[in-house]
């Protein structure tokens, strides 16, 4: 039986179920394993107070002590840097990895009006939503998701933004009132992906989870991290990244694949946000966001950073 870590939300093992029947399906009994975060312990306060890793350090300690055989993490909460005791054997196929509104009497961003009152957790939202020019009060936004969407249905709130993947895994996507399109905001880095990880040297396990890996989802979220990690930005950051493996076509005619990169750095009031992006092959995906991460710095993406803060 292997077991799995994860968190105790709706979302936490609803995510962790799709790993879990997975595995069953593929032949390999598996079960879910609640695990405690300090995260959850803090559902109230800001992430950029409690800081980075605050939803996988007892998850991966989890792993350590062998409580848990593996754990499913939200990928974008995983700490940029690795630890050499554990491996990410999986990373399944990638949900819906754009923002989603969610707005009073079901309007879309453009007819909120100026002065409408927006929810969200995330520095990297609030500078984008700053930087659109709309007039719009952000207020900081926690809790589950359940207690994020009645905060606009009791009318404290006139709209929030969430991830969509979420709200799509707990099957509530009928409330969404327009998905943002990346050239509005780009999401966070690896959103909407999913880590399945476990100890290093437990070369079976990784055999058994690797079954379950999506190679164009681990190329895009290499990218991604790659990109955050070399602007030494954590996940409270005003970082924006997603990748995708689009088809090209050369000059012969041929269709081909190629991976796309497009990142930003925002200052926390939205005055400035800094664009880039670039085009490699899915096997160098590392290189990629390398690449793409050196055009924002040639831009003045350190600056920015410094404003932003960056984590240290």
């Amino acid at each position: 039986m292997i077991r799995l870590g994860t968190r105790g939300s709706l979302l936490a093992t609803t995510q962790a179920g799709t790993v879990r029947d997975a595995l069953i399906a593929a032949g390999h009994p598996a079960e879910l394993v609640i695990v405690s975060t300090e995260g959850d312990r803090r559902a109230t306060e800001a992430i950029a107070d409690i800081g980075v890793g605050v939803f996988t350090a007892a998850l991966r300690e989890a792993i350590a002590d062998g409580t848990v055989d593996a754990a499913v993490h939200s990928y974008k909460d995983l700490p940029t840097a690795a630890d050499p005791r554990f491996t990410i054997a999986a990373v399944p196929p990638r949900e819906d990895a754009r923002d989603a509104l969610v707005a009073r009497d079901g309007m879309v961003l453009g007819e909120l009006p100026v002065g409408s009152v927006i929810g969200t957790s995330s520095p990297r939202r609030a500078a984008q939503l700053r930087a659109l020019g709309l007039g719009l009060e952000i207020r900081p936004l926690r809790g589950n998701l359940d207690t994020r969407l009645s905060r606009v249905s009791r009318g404290e709130l006139d709209a929030i933004v969430v991830a969509r993947a979420g709200l799509s895994r707990i099957g509530r996507v009928n409330v969404i009132t327009e998905t943002l399109e990346p050239v509005q905001m780009l999401p966070a880095p690896a959103q909407g992906a999913l880590a399945v990880e476990c100890r290093a040297g437990d070369t079976d396990l990784v055999k058994v989870l690797a079954q379950l890996d999506d190679a164009d989802t681990r190329a895009a979220v290499t990218a991604e991290r790659t990109l955050l990690a070399e602007l030494e930005a954590g996940c409270s950051a005003p970082v924006g990244a997603i990748a995708e493996v689009v088809e090209s076509i050369d000059e012969e005619g041929r269709v081909f694949e190629e991976l796309s990169l497009r990142g930003c750095v925002a200052t926390l009031d939205g005055s400035d946000v800094i664009r880039a992006s670039g085009i490699g092959t899915a096997d160098r995906a590392r290189e990629l966001g390398l690449s793409v991460a050196e055009e924002l710095f040639e831009l003045g993406a350190r600056d920015l950073l410094d404003e932003g803060g960056r984590d240290t």
